[in-house]
């Protein structure tokens, strides 16, 4: 399948069978996750913190980004490959264009942007060259310096007006999808109701959304510096990380799985 196809597809999901998808910063990831079955992938700016060790997502680069996209793309996967913008990547309709024509070249299949009404000119630019868009509302983890942190959305009549609003300019621009990210969940439901192409939540409430996204290492607990609120944790990957490796430094340093001299 093309990438107008699975973007397609994945428009099409909307109302249907929940939409399930996970970050992927890596090859190995990348194969597992497909092979279990999910249906997009997201090379996600959160790499910045849990691959990277950034305090957030304001530091990452491209060339951050296009180095674990290619990764994730020599994978081969059947699900959908979504990759972000990099802040201040596609600051301009041209500027996102450019930057876009470099993710897809690496293997991305659609390109997320965050943002909403403002962004609606840049949408319209990609979607015309061909490029499908993935928006994404609510908290902006790129904005989080300006906003002074996360902080949940939707909450009042006039924050969800604005999320509606928005979510409908980029509907009208051409994205085949939105994820919800930290948004109220009566307004996240009431949005998914309203637009016309598939929700993908996440933190914003359960079943409000046509889909949901999770950080793989939130739900694999391999990160258990920060977890967030919502996150819900399907292993403790860090633990067993721990213990094995600690079984690595014992036998090695006690030489007690040593066979002992050759004979001669």
């Amino acid at each position: 399948m093309t990438a107008l196809d699975k973007a397609e597809a994945l428009r099409r999901r909307k109302g249907g069978v929940p939409i399930a998808a996970l970050t992927a910063y890596d090859y190995p990831t990348a194969r597992l996750l497909d092979e279990a079955g999910v249906d997009v992938l997201l090379v996600g700016d959160s790499l910045g913190m849990v691959v990277l060790g950034f305090p957030d997502t304001t530091q990452v680069t491209l060339d951050h980004m296009l180095h674990h996209l290619a990764a994730v793309a020599r994978a081969m996967p059947r699900a959908f490959i979504v990759c972000d913008f990099p802040i201040h990547t596609y600051d301009t309709p041209d500027h996102a264009l450019a930057t876009a024509r470099r993710l897809m070249a690496a293997g991305a299949e659609a390109v997320k942007l965050e943002g909403g009404t403002a962004q609606a000119q840049k949408v319209s630019a990609l979607t015309g060259a061909g490029i499908p868009v993935v928006g994404h509302l609510g908290m902006l983890p790129q904005s989080v310096l300006d906003e002074g942190g996360y902080h949940k959305t939707g909450k009042t009549p006039a924050q969800a007006a604005d999320l509606l609003a928005g979510a409908e300019a980029l509907v009208a621009a051409g994205v085949c999808a939105i994820v919800l990210e930290s948004v109220a969940p009566a307004t996240a439901r009431d949005i998914t109701a309203r637009i016309a192409v598939p929700t993908i939540g996440i933190g914003s409430g359960e079943n409000t959304c046509d889909g949901e996204v999770a950080v793989v290492t939130d739900l694999l607990g391999s990160f258990p510096w920060f977890v967030p609120p919502f996150a819900r944790p399907q292993a403790n990957l860090a633990d067993a990380i721990r213990q094995a490796a600690a079984k690595y430094v014992a036998r090695v340093t006690n030489r007690s799985d040593s066979p002992g001299p050759s004979p001669r």
